[in-house]
């Protein structure tokens, strides 16, 4: 198990440019499957999800071109669906959460589907039921046996067009269940569908390829079914996530940042947030430039009450910031109310910034109030691990701030989902050692 060491307390200065889109590459790689011709990506993260559904794909047969650093081809020609049935292939894709979406893309073109339990973040119950009820209703047949190695089986031999109504606006539910029905005889109505930027690139890749989807941007999907897919070439969209977390990082550490190539039109409400918190920016073309600011307050409502952050299906706030938007209200000046609606667990890491010194009150499962230092006090460091993805960048700001030295275990979870986050920090500033 890796860890970080973290020597507090130094401001940084310069420019850094976000990565691919982590959540749109799991999507669109798994959509490589639809079709035998060559698919070129541009722009995937170097990350540890990523390159391991790369590997996956790599496994069940699809050819793979490096172009660049960012840049792959794949041709899914000759997939060895008999891999499927192996234990590696449990293995690997149990191992990733994204997994799940080769589903999709494996009933569209192959008619059947198999997939373990998929594993990622320990945030809370992740149910799956949306995926396979839309598969039901598109005439899959699901079958879940415990002692088949845990494995979700769909049969898929005459998939159909419907109406449905998603039971939750689940965006990798949602994905999957396109990719399905691009394919399937008729016309297929998805309402209550999920409409984030990442969702809206999956629908323009598949329509560029033959799909015919339209409603892209709105909750309301149609597609009309075709016979097959052709090739195509994406570029993805930087990641709004590390945006927003080198926002909260550079207003935290009083550094001066100008984060690169932002891609802001598909930003949605997150720089607004930011700027609720009392954070300064500018919008330079595409970059956001942050100055150093020693001091933040944080905006309360119109009849003096306290701010309320809470995630919300997109357009609303993205929940995958909610702890960046905790941890950086640490040192504002003011008090805000972080609910998290969606996973119970994703606000348990805040013992670890209570430690440290920051005043936080677990209200429930689902809301924690910040009471802000406005820098009155500075954090001290301390050793802990990371619990998930968002939690350990979290405690990585945290611990750029901090008065001290800190060490973060199971660094691991954070390069799921960060490339090189400490190589790239380290080039305009910080101090972070990879032990």
């Amino acid at each position: 198990m890796a860890s970080f060491k973290i020597a507090g307390g130094r401001q940084m200065k310069g420019e850094i440019t976000p990565q691919g889109a982590k959540n749109e590459a799991l999507q669109i790689l798994c959509a490589v499957l639809l079709t035998k011709d060559p698919v070129t990506i541009h722009n995937i993260p170097n990350i540890r999800d990523v390159n391991q559904l790369i590997d996956l794909l790599g496994d069940l047969g699809v050819k793979r071109t490096r172009l660049s650093n960012s840049s792959i081809r794949f041709e899914a020609s000759d997939v060895h669906l008999e891999f499927m049935e192996t234990e590696m292939y449990r293995q690997k894709a149990a191992a990733l959460r994204g997994s799940v979406m080769l589903l999709g893309p494996m009933l569209a073109r192959f008619k059947k589907g198999r997939i373990p339990r998929p594993g990622g973040d320990k945030i809370g119950r992740r149910r799956l039921d949306t995926h396979f009820l839309g598969f039901e209703r598109l005439g899959a047949k699901f079958d879940y046996d415990p002692n088949d190695g845990g494995f979700y089986q769909v049969d898929a031999s005459g998939l159909h067009g419907t109406y449905m109504l998603l039971d939750e606006a689940s965006v990798t539910g949602t994905a999957n269940i396109l990719m399905a029905a691009v394919m399937a005889e008729g016309i297929t109505t998805i309402y209550n569908a999920a409409c984030e930027p990442y969702l809206q690139q999956l629908c323009k890749m598949l329509n560029r390829m033959g799909a015919k989807i339209s409603g892209v941007g709105s909750n309301l999907l149609t597609i009309e079914g075709v016979s097959s897919l052709n090739g195509t070439e994406h570029t993805m969209l930087p990641d709004m996530i590390e945006i927003g977390s080198f926002i909260g990082m550079a207003a935290m550490t009083k550094s001066e940042v100008t984060i690169k190539n932002c891609s802001i039109p598909d930003l949605g409400v997150i720089p607004g947030v930011f700027q609720k918190l009392g954070i300064q920016m500018e919008f330079r073309g595409d970059d956001i430039f942050i100055p150093a600011q020693e001091h933040y307050e944080v905006e309360s409502f119109i009849d003096g009450s306290m701010l309320v952050v809470a995630d919300a299906p997109w357009p609303g706030f993205t929940p995958d910031l909610l702890s960046i938007v905790l941890v950086t209200a640490i040192q504002a000046k003011g008090t805000v109310l972080i609910h998290q609606k969606m996973f119970e667990s994703r606000l348990f890491f805040v013992d670890k910034l209570i430690e440290m010194g920051a005043q936080i009150i677990l209200c429930d499962p689902h809301r924690a109030t910040v009471v802000g230092l406005n820098r009155a006090t500075q954090l001290r460091g301390i050793r802990m691990t990371s619990p998930d993805i968002r939690a350990g960048v979290s405690l990585l700001i945290a611990a750029m701030s901090a008065q001290g030295v800190s060490i973060i275990d199971n660094i691991e979870q954070i390069d799921r989902g960060y490339q090189n986050i400490d190589t790239r920090l380290n080039a305009i500033g910080a101090e972070i050692v990879r032990l």
